[in-house]
């Protein structure tokens, strides 16, 4: 039977520039105490985009944001989610050199190996990334070689 661990980590955020900071710290702390073998920077600048674009786009004067993390197999998965639905459709935009913003979707398509966006119970919207990786076998599945003794040879031990 495949038994693939399921990780998930997910917290309610306020939708200030202090939340998404938050939502960028907690994200490279749980990727690193996860121990998965991707780098927690390129997961930590997909949260700092889509964080940004809730509390900027996204925001609804007096509700939060939600950041969800969880892993299965080989996928981290990044969600973050508003309380402004009616924004449903999302699409990078390509601005040019002088514009100071609208390159958050580009940088997360950028990033990412997947993106989408998935609308949630009214008013709510979720956007979301993944980002593939090769899981490690946990630490008590790793066997231990024994020697073969047809390689090593006799063992002589010291005559006294």
């Amino acid at each position: 039977m495949n038994q693939e661990t399921v990780r998930s980590f997910s917290l309610l955020l306020s939708a200030t520039p202090r939340g998404a900071r938050l939502a960028r710290r907690f994200t490279t702390e749980q990727v690193r105490s996860w121990g998965l073998p991707l780098d927690p920077d390129r997961a930590e600048h997909i949260v700092a985009e889509l964080a940004a674009n809730a509390i900027t786009h996204g925001r609804v004067p007096g509700r939060d944001f939600r950041l969800t993390l969880y892993v299965i197999g080989g996928t981290l998965r990044i969600e973050v989610t508003d309380t402004r639905g009616d924004r449903r459709t999302l699409h990078p935009q390509h601005p040019g050199p002088a514009d100071e913003s609208g390159r958050g979707l580009v940088i997360v398509e950028a990033l990412s190996d997947r993106w989408g966006v998935t609308p949630g119970r009214p008013p709510r919207k979720t956007v979301w990334a993944e980002l593939n990786f090769v899981p490690q076998p946990p630490p008590n599945a790793m066997l231990t070689p024994t020697p073969n003794p047809a390689l090593t040879g006799p063992r002589i031990l010291p005559s006294r």
